[in-house]
Formats: structure tokens, sequence, C-alpha cells
């Protein structure tokens, strides 16, 4: 295996993903992140087809990449056109990137039926589009559409394809699944025919996911010897997704052994995949191979016992080489050795007897039997193990409250400007005072929140920087209807770090409250408010 360079479309065919619509500045954003992990090529759009790929591309000059090339995408000339006319081409050269990749088919079939032109037009197309670009001085790539689908079918042809593009100067053939449904064992096979056929060319590789292989595709063909690998940051792109770029760069440096980036930018793997994913609205997969934030969490009791004592016992790399961090969960599944890794992971440093652990555990199982679970809810479990002292003392306690909900009227009487309020009533203990607050809010759960902070605030002032940042309510045992019990998870944040709370009740206002109640008082613990 020689050098691999890798090319990433994520700014492209990733966002051919139903769900995601990135802005110039969103593009801009993932570019330089892109450049910071050290991916050769960035193929930012297709100037062509729209003015914001044109705006990037305008922008995208002064951005002064260290690492990566920007490449602009486009297609082969139309049939029974001209090169010095087309206008695809044209914005292919005023987009000024130093490489372009322009797309022509590899299979004879869709020429006819799709094209709708002969398959000797279609090589024509190929040879002048690719030559008129080298006359311009670009580095020029190849993609064949179908290839391997056109090989199957016409192998001649297929390959004539590719050696036209060649010997008309492009720097790089690739072999596309469009289809995404190639097995892998056939990728291998058809890669290795195609460059025993053309030893002397370069070759990369282009697939899509839909029959979930396009990662191990990807990596058959590095295998053999393939000089350029196409992907998408957390396998992004139209149906089932391109070949994921971060599993892509994990494996070829970690299981391949080939440097394709370097230690450094390897370990900020799971940062570009969450940044790209918080920049496109979506929500990271916890379960994503090397950088999920579950992908290295151990709940078994037996699994946390082995990982102890030998991190490699249950983990297939040192997570931290990714950037990720192993985690224990702490479940009725779970253990005392759970128990213990998971105090000395987040760093409570309470001394607990053999009992006392042991106490901990049947705890932990006796709340998650209620609805309660602990495995995203770390701050939760960290008061769980406070309060089990005899010596804890809370920073507040919420005595009573009273929640209130009514429909208001607008002044001119119109049903269809109706508005619902709510108001709380809060009575809450601080030490040995008590206070009565009231508040109204954007529904209840709110309105509470509103009331107990008033209160609050009275003793405890830097509370005004903690801000809920995520709530999610999920229902428990849905067999029983309305009278189902729920489980409320929230997140918060001071703007510096995020930590997770749970709270669990056959009244959602109450499991509401739990868990930020929980919030709060963790927070206020950390900071010494309460030993």
């Amino acid at each position: 295996m020689g050098k691999v360079e890798l090319y990433d479309t994520t700014l492209r065919d990733g966002t051919q993903m139903e769900g995601i619509s990135l802005s110039v500045e969103d593009k801009l954003k993932i570019a330089r992140k892109l450049d910071e992990l050290g991916v050769h090529y960035i193929e930012g759009g297709w100037p062509g087809s729209n003015p914001k790929d044109a705006e990037f591309f305008l922008r995208a000059r002064t951005m002064g990449f260290k690492n990566s090339k920007l490449a602009a995408f486009g297609a082969t000339r139309r049939a029974g056109g001209k090169v010095d006319s087309d206008a695809n081409l044209r914005a292919l050269i005023d987009a000024k990137t130093p490489v372009v990749t322009i797309v022509g088919k590899g299979h004879a079939r869709q020429v006819r039926d799709i094209l709708e032109t002969t398959p000797e037009e279609n090589l024509a197309m190929i040879a002048e589009s690719v030559r008129y670009l080298k006359e311009h001085g670009l580095t020029v790539f190849l993609d064949a559409e179908h290839y391997f689908d056109g090989f199957d079918e016409d192998p001649d042809y297929a390959i004539q394809c590719l050696r036209t593009a060649a010997n008309a100067g492009a720097d790089c053939v690739v072999l596309c699944d469009t289809n995404g449904g190639t097995v892998t064992s056939k990728v291998a096979s058809l890669f290795k025919a195609t460059r025993d056929a053309l030893p002397e060319v370069a070759i990369g590789i282009h697939v899509h996911n839909h029959a979930d292989m396009a990662v191990a595709n990807s990596i058959a063909a590095a295998e053999l010897g393939a000089a350029h690998i196409q992907g998408c940051i957390n396998g992004y792109g139209d149906g089932g997704g391109n070949a994921n770029m971060i599993s892509i760069i994990a494996n070829l440096k970690l299981k391949l052994g080939i440097d394709v980036i370097s230690d450094e930018q390897l370990a900020k793997l799971t940062e570009v995949s969450r940044y790209v994913s918080e920049v496109a609205n979506l929500i990271p997969n916890p379960h994503q191979a090397y950088v999920g934030q579950s992908v290295f969490a151990h709940k078994a009791g037996l699994h946390v016992a082995a990982v102890v004592k030998h991190e490699s016992s249950y983990q297939h790399i040192d997570p931290t080489r990714v950037g990720n961090q192993p985690r224990v969960l702490v479940s009725e599944l779970g253990g005392r050795r759970n128990v213990q890794a998971k105090l000395e992971e987040q760093g409570i440093d309470i001394p607990l007897s053999d009992e006392e652990v042991r106490q901990l555990v049947n705890s932990v199982k006796e709340m998650e039997s209620k609805g309660y679970q602990y495995e995203g809810a770390e701050a939760s479990f960290e008061l769980l193990v406070r309060r089990s002292r005899p010596d804890y003392d809370p920073p507040f306690e919420l005595k009573d409250f009273m929640v209130v909900e009514r429909r208001r009227h607008s002044h001119d009487g119109d049903d269809d400007d109706r508005e619902m309020l709510a108001e709380a009533m809060a009575k809450v203990r601080v030490d040995d005072e008590v206070i009565h607050t009231a508040a109204e809010g954007n529904g209840p759960v709110n309105a509470l929140d509103a009331a107990v902070r008033k209160a609050l605030l009275q003793f405890y002032p830097t509370l005004e920087a903690i801000k809920l940042v995520d709530y999610k309510v999920r229902i428990i045992d849905s067999a029983i209807g309305t009278g189902a019990s729920v489980r409320v998870l929230i997140e918060s944040t001071d703007g510096e770090n995020r930590w997770a709370t749970v709270g669990a009740s056959s009244d959602i206002i109450e499991a509401s409250w739990l868990a930020l109640s929980d919030s709060l008082e963790w927070w206020l613990i950390r900071r010494g408010v309460s030993s």
C-alpha cells in the first residue's frame, strides 16, 4: 500500500442528505475545521449549479488553507456541445480552485438511456472536458459514475472511460459505487481488475452506503492500492449516505498503519465529528464508530471489572487516540465495580465502605425500577452518592409548590388569539429560612423553574449563569396511556461546562422539577456551597 489521499465531499455530496441545509458561513466553518483535521482535498460544491456555492468559492479564496486543497465539482460537457462554450466548465474555471472534479458516466447503458447519447460521444465528452481543464493548469479528477454497475454489464467500456480520461491528462480516475449496493468482495474484485488493466493510472474510490458497506468498501480499495478515497464527515449524504470519512481516517491510520493525518490531528477526530454535526444542526450519533459518546461506554459489571484491570480487554483501541473517552455506565446491570469505577471517573472523592457501595448498587436498581436511568445523567448519579451520606446537607429544599394554568383571551375577544399562561407558587427552604415566591412562565415547568430561581438567587446569585440547553421527555410504560410514568432528562450549562440530570414520576411536572432541582443542586455543590 502506497500513499493514500483523503478527499472530503461533505460540503457537496454530504449536503444532499435529507435534513441538511448549510449556509455559506456554515460551509466556511466546516472547511476550516477540515483543513485543521488535515484532509488533502475539500470539495466545496458545484459552482455552476447555484449562487450559494459560487459565493462559497469566492470567499474561500482568502481562507489560506494550511493542509488542504480546495476542489470544485462539475460535470463533463453536454452531449453535442463544445467545451469552450459550456457554462458548467466555465464556472469550474472561474471558481479558481487548484483542483476540479468532474463526473462522467462509466456505464454504457446509462449513457444511452440517461444521457441519451452514444458511448462514443460519452468518451469524447470525457476526453475533451479533461483536456480543456488541464489546459487551464488545473489538477483534474474524474468521478466515473455508476462504474461498478457499468463494469458488471460491459467491463471493456467501463475501463475505456477511465483510460480515455487518463490519456487526456486526468490526475486520478475515481471508481464510483453510485447506487451504494455493491458488496465488499465484488468491490475488491472489480477494483483489482481495473488496477491490473490500468497499472500506471492513479485510481480512487467513491462509494455510497445504501447497503451499509461503504467504509468496508473504501478500506478494501485502500488495501488494493487506491491512491485517493472520497467520503463525508459522519457519513452524511443522499439516501443511506456516503462513506464515513471519520471511520475511514481512523481505520487507515490505526488499522492499516497509513499515516493519512498526524497523531495530533487524529486526536481531534471526535471534536471534528461533533463540530460538523453541530453546524449541520444534527444530533451526533452516540453509537458512531470511534467518536460516538457510547462507543467506549461499559455497562456490564464483568466488562467494567475487566477494563479496570486492562483497558484493552473490551476496547479495540485507546479511545484518547481519536479524542474520545472511556465511560463507565451505572445501571441495574452493573455491580459494585461499576459504582466504584464511576466514582473514580467523575473525580468524586467520597470514601465508601464495601457495605455502602453495596447499598448504592441496590439504590440504583431501586431507582431504575421507578423509571430513573443514570447512563446519561451523571450529575444525578453523583447526587445519589452524596445523598447516601449521613452528613449531607442540601443547599436548598423545595417544601411545596403549586402550578396553575389558564387561558387568557385577547382584548378584542378573538378566539383564535388565546394564550396559555402558567403561574407557579413555590415555597423554598435555604438553611432555616423559608421563602415564598411566584412567577409566570412559558408552560408549567418553566414557571416553576422561574419561581424557584427567584427564591434561590437571593442566596446564590451566581445561579443566574445556568441555562437549560436540552429537555427530553421519554414515556416509560406507554401501555397505560395517560397514566404512564415519564422520565425527563435535562442538560444544563453555565457557559463553560455541561451536565445532565434526570427525574422520573407519573407526573411530568414533578419529573421535570426533580431533574431541574438536581441540575441546580449539583452546580452549587461543585462550587463548595454544601458538603
